[in-house]
């Protein structure tokens, strides 16, 4: 039996473990994703602070999140200026900018890393963190192709870190994967899917495993159409039309390559192949790596797998 003292200390626990609760979030990263993390965050009534070491990306943040908001506040308050206005208002009041991250994640009681996906720059990002911010703060990682156990190697508390793979754009993706690693505590794993929750996302565990679900799934089906066609069993537009209509996908494996960024699968793929060079399916496509070599990326460069105006 426990003796009334113990009796105390664990009721002392418990109620802190059930007061903690997830008001201030800083986003490291005021790229697309970290804004977007950031909006849905002041959205869920949450206090907000981006941080970014370049100034005009914070800038460039804050005007891409206040369209973002503008059109949101169209579509929910159609034929209301005013609720279209105090919507925008009210959510843009909760987001701060900052170039300071010690500074930023001081108070914070969840912190999110949206930056580089660079293993070198992340460690050493998370140092900074974890000596600045609260002995509760959790501290989590938006990658979506490396490993947790490896960007958090060097944080002395693993406890408290875990994974929030958002998808792209943030405010209109419905999914979140919460991913743990060995060391994530179960406290710090159900704070995490409670928080998604807030957020207005549908969340799915995951465990520490190379692109988690979706990834995992979608990056070797995408190198797999390449391998069908550099074999030449099947045209690129054939490959995208059955994949549409036979299988019910909005785009084709080419067409999504193209929108992902052909960089960016080849970043992906890379990474995998390194870590388990006997995987089949990591396998890398001499064709992808040949279009990246000549700057045709996909979309945003004008030219992938398909041209574009």
């Amino acid at each position: 039996m426990l003796s009334s003292t113990c009796t105390a200390a664990v009721r002392g626990l418990s109620t802190t473990a059930q007061l903690f609760k997830i008001n201030n979030v800083t986003v490291i990263g005021a790229g697309l994703m970290g804004s977007g993390i950031a909006q849905v965050s002041a959205n869920a009534k949450l206090n907000v602070v981006v941080v970014d070491s370049n100034q005009s990306a914070l800038d460039k943040a804050q005007k891409g999140i206040e369209s973002s908001l503008q059109r949101v506040a169209k579509k929910k308050h159609a034929d209301d200026a005013k609720a279209q206005t105090a919507l925008v208002s009210s959510v843009l009041d909760r987001i701060k900018m900052s170039t300071n991250v010690s500074d930023s994640v001081k108070d914070a009681d969840l912190v999110i890393e949206a930056i580089v996906e660079n293993i070198d720059i992340k460690r050493k990002l998370f140092a900074e963190v974890e000596a600045a911010a609260k002995p509760t703060t959790l501290i989590t990682t938006n990658t979506s192709s490396l490993r947790l156990a490896d960007i958090g190697l060097n944080l002395k508390d693993k406890t408290r870190f875990g994974g929030l793979h958002f998808f792209n754009p943030v405010p209109m993706m419905k999914l979140l994967e919460v991913v743990r690693h060995n060391d994530t505590s179960d406290d710090t794993f159900q704070k995490l899917m409670e928080y998604g929750k807030a957020v207005g996302k549908t969340t799915v565990a995951c465990k520490d495993t190379p692109g988690f679900i979706v990834n995992r799934l979608l990056v070797p089906y995408m190198f797999e159409a390449l391998r069908l066609y550099e074999r030449g069993d099947a045209s690129m537009p054939d490959i995208d039309v059955a994949m549409k209509l036979g299988a019910g996908y909005p785009m084709g494996p080419f067409e999504l390559s193209d929108y992902v960024g052909l960089d960016t699968c080849k970043f992906i793929m890379d990474g995998w192949h390194k870590q388990y060079p006997d995987e089949v399916a990591f396998k890398p496509s001499p064709l992808l790596d040949s279009l990246v070599d000549a700057g045709k990326t996909g979309r945003k460069s004008g030219e992938g797998f398909y041209k574009y105006k």
